[in-house]
C-alpha cells in the first residue's frame, strides 16, 4: 500500500498515461489474493493484442521514415521514430484511432526536422528563406530552395498535401487550415528564436512567453492529432479550436516549462537562444532553482485549467478534449527526469519497452 501512496504523491492519477496505468493495474491486480484468474487472463490478452497492433503501426511508419533517408539527407536531425510514435500513442491507444496515431507520428517527426533545422543547423539567412516558403505554403517554393532546405520543405508539403485532398473531399478543409496556420506560427516563432541566438539577445520574460508559447504550442500538437480524427470535428469544434482555448494554452504551458527545465543545462552549453529560465534570471536576478520552482508551480496551475476545461466544456466531443489532456500527460513522462526525447534515460526506455516491446506473460 505504501508504494501506491508514494506513486500517487509523485504523480496524481489524473496526469498519468491511461495505457501505462492499465499495465500498472494489471500487475497490481495479479498480486491480489482475491483476483479472478479468467478476468486477469482476459486483461493480459487484451493488452498483448493491442500491443501487436501498435507494433504493426510502428513497422509501417519505419518504412516511411526510412524512405526519407534522414541519415544522408538531413544528418543534423534527431532520429526519433520510436519516441515520436510513443508520443502519438499517448494521445490514444485504441484501434479506432490507428490512423490518427500514424499521422501524428509523422507530424512529430516533421516537427523535429523543423526544430533541429532552426535550432541547431541552419544559418539565419537560410532560415529566413525557409520561413518565407512556409508562410507562402506552395510547392512552387521548392524551386527557390536548395540543398537540405528543399528536403525539409518537401517532407512538410508531402505530409500536409496528403491530408488536404482527403479533408477537402470530406468538407473539413477548415480543420486542415487551422492546423496549417499553427505550423506557420511555429515557423515564425522558430525564426525569432534563431534571431535571438544569432544576436546573443536575452529577451524579457514577456517577449519570451509571447514567442515560446507559439513554438511549444499545445494547439499545434492537438490540431495535428485532429487531422487524423476529422470525422469527430464539428463546426463547434473548429470555432473552439481557432480561439486558442484554455486547454491549448494550459497544455502549452506544461510542455514549454517542463521542456525548458529538462533541457536548460544542455542548451546553455551551445549557441542556443536564451530559454525562459535565462530570461527570468536576467530580468529578476533569480537563481536556477528559484526559477525551476516558479515554473513547476505554474505547471501545477496549468493542470487545474486543463481539468476545468475537460470537465466543463460541453460543446466539443470528449474524445477531442481528451487528446489535449492525454498529450499533456505524455509530456509529463517525456520531461519528468530530463529531456527523454533527445536523450532517452533508462527509466524512459523501460516504459517504452513495456508498451511496445515486451508482451505480458500469461
Amino acid at each position: 500500500m505504501s508504494a501506491h501512496i508514494q506513486e500517487a504523491l509523485d504523480q496524481p492519477i489524473r496526469i498519468r498515461l491511461p495505457r501505462l496505468e492499465a499495465l500498472r493495474y494489471i500487475h497490481f491486480y495479479q498480486q491480489q489474493a482475491s483476483h479472478d484468474e479468467s478476468l486477469l487472463k482476459l486483461a493480459k490478452l487484451g493488452f498483448d493484442l493491442l500491443q501487436s497492433l501498435h507494433k504493426e503501426e510502428l513497422s509501417e511508419l519505419s518504412k516511411w521514415w526510412k524512405g526519407i533517408d534522414i541519415s544522408n539527407n538531413l544528418p543534423h536531425v534527431r532520429d526519433r521514430l520510436v519516441e515520436s510514435y510513443f508520443w502519438a500513442l499517448g494521445g490514444y491507444c485504441e484501434p479506432k484511432y490507428s490512423f490518427a496515431r500514424m499521422f501524428f507520428t509523422k507530424f512529430i517527426l516533421v516537427a523535429t526536422i523543423l526544430d533541429d533545422t532552426y535550432d541547431a543547423y541552419g544559418t539565419y539567412k537560410e532560415l529566413e528563406i525557409l520561413t518565407e516558403a512556409i508562410l507562402r505554403w506552395s510547392v512552387t517554393c521548392l524551386d527557390e530552395l536548395t540543398g537540405y532546405m528543399k528536403v525539409v520543405y518537401q517532407v512538410l508539403m508531402d505530409l500536409y498535401n496528403e491530408r488536404e485532398e482527403i479533408l477537402e473531399k470530406e468538407g473539413k478543409i477548415d480543420l486542415f487550415n487551422c492546423s496549417k496556420e499553427h505550423v506557420k506560427t511555429l515557423a515564425r516563432g522558430y525564426l525569432m528564436e534563431a534571431k535571438w541566438a544569432n544576436e546573443g539577445y536575452i529577451p524579457t520574460t514577456e517577449e519570451h512567453d509571447y514567442v515560446a508559447f507559439k513554438t511549444g504550442s499545445g494547439g499545434l500538437l492537438t490540431t495535428a492529432y485532429y487531422l487524423g480524427m476529422a470525422d469527430l470535428a464539428t463546426n463547434e469544434t473548429l470555432k473552439w479550436a481557432v480561439t486558442d482555448p484554455p486547454l491549448f494554452k494550459a497544455s502549452t504551458k506544461v510542455g514549454r516549462f517542463l521542456n525548458d527545465i529538462a533541457g536548460h543545462k544542455d542548451e546553455q552549453e551551445r549557441n542556443h537562444f536564451a530559454s525562459t529560465i535565462e530570461s527570468y534570471k536576467n530580468q529578476y536576478h533569480y537563481t536556477d532553482e528559484h526559477v525551476y520552482d516558479l515554473m513547476r508551480k505554474q505547471v501545477e496551475d496549468a493542470w487545474k485549467d486543463i481539468n476545468l476545461e475537460s470537465i466543463t466544456r460541453k460543446d466539443v466531443p470528449m474524445p477531442l478534449i481528451m487528446v489535449g489532456v492525454n498529450l499533456t500527460r505524455l509530456v509529463e513522462i517525456l520531461y519528468k527526469d530530463g529531456d527523454n526525447f533527445t536523450h532517452p534515460g533508462e527509466q524512459f526506455k523501460n516504459i517504452v519497452k513495456s508498451l511496445l516491446v515486451h508482451p505480458i506473460s500469461i
